[in-house]
């Protein structure tokens, strides 16, 4: 299963670059203060609540990311790993406001993640923000996004019972008209109803996580209809006791009832997984077969920014190893 996994041309479409921060990285530079093995990147490690995870990742990211060099050392190392895991396509997103801690433009921080992909790995980067961040200079930044032809597209991030304001319709929309790729997390730490807010009201149809949608068939059932694509984490969700375990993942049965569902790492910093990590867990710890794990590639391959020529002859080698 090991090496089933290894071969399938993966994508990952969850992935946030402060969080995926390389923890070797800290370590060499401060190892008094990051030691080899903190006892939260540990498998059987639960976070307590959604705060703690916060506070734990921002307390090992920010002191790193202080320049767009840091950015690129970090993402070079990040995307050196998803080559390992024959990883071909990532989806990554910069929380936009570090702009403004840092005092580096955006443009200036994606040019530097942007020179660190290696060949062979196709990538497209977004800006997250939090469902706050429509003030003060915040404002004029992210309505400026609309130019940035460089960006992929933009996640809305966070603490997810934080309400969503009246902003981001507005703004989503007038992005996607420009062509950019809308996304949302929905349905991890608060229910079905945001899910169905995500669709409806800012019009995604790629949910970030979404996995409470289970929780209202009729959620499910208009992710179905309007073709919305959840972008799964199993790991992390066990690790934030979204879920209690792998197996009690309701991964598989979104997948039945015909939800599009893709697989990846979200915060490999603070959870210390890796892609095929993931997709072994799924294997060895929810019983599913190679088939499922390759549906589950095939997805990402779906719904990935690539040309059609590209996107078939992954396809097609995921069809190939599938029934070999």
């Amino acid at each position: 299963m090991r090496a089933f996994i290894q071969s399938l041309p993966k994508t990952e479409t969850h992935l946030h670059i402060e969080g995926a921060l390389p923890y070797e990285l800290l370590h060499a530079w401060q190892p008094e203060k990051y030691p080899p093995s903190p006892a939260f990147r540990a498998p059987d490690y639960r976070y307590p609540n959604f705060p703690k995870f916060d506070e734990i990742l921002l307390g090992h990211a920010l002191p790193w990311f202080t320049s767009a060099e840091r950015y690129y050392e970090s993402a070079r190392v990040m995307f050196a790993k998803h080559v390992v895991d024959n990883v071909r396509y990532v989806e990554t997103s910069f929380h936009l406001p570090v702009t403004q801690f840092i005092g580096v433009p955006g443009r200036e921080i994606i040019a530097a993640i942007r020179a660190a992909v290696p060949p062979g790995l196709e990538v497209r980067i977004f800006a997250g923000m939090l469902r706050t961040d429509y003030m003060g200079p915040m404002q004029a930044v992210i309505d400026d996004l609309v130019h940035w032809d460089e960006l992929a597209g933009v996640d809305l991030h966070g603490f997810e019972p934080v309400p969503t304001e009246p902003w981001t319709a507005v703004v989503w929309a007038r992005l996607r008209a420009a062509g950019k790729i809308t996304k949302c997390h929905a349905g991890e730490f608060d229910g079905p109803a945001r899910v169905r807010e995500a669709i409806e009201q800012l019009g995604v149809r790629r949910v970030q996580h979404g996995i409470r949608a289970i929780e209202d068939p009729a959620v499910v059932e208009l992710a179905v209809e309007t073709g919305t694509t959840f972008d799964v984490c199993p790991i992390s969700n066990v690790k934030l006791q979204v879920v209690p375990s792998i197996a009690d993942h309701p991964l598989r049965r979104l997948m039945q009832a015909g939800v599009r569902c893709t697989i990846s790492t979200d915060d490999p910093l603070v959870f210390g997984n890796t892609v095929n990590d993931d997709y072994l867990a799924l294997a060895t710890e929810g019983g599913f077969s190679r088939g499922e794990l390759a549906r589950l590639a095939r997805n990402g391959w779906e719904v990935a920014d690539v040309p059609a020529a590209a996107r078939q002859m992954w396809l097609a080698e995921i069809d190939r190893l599938a029934t070999a």
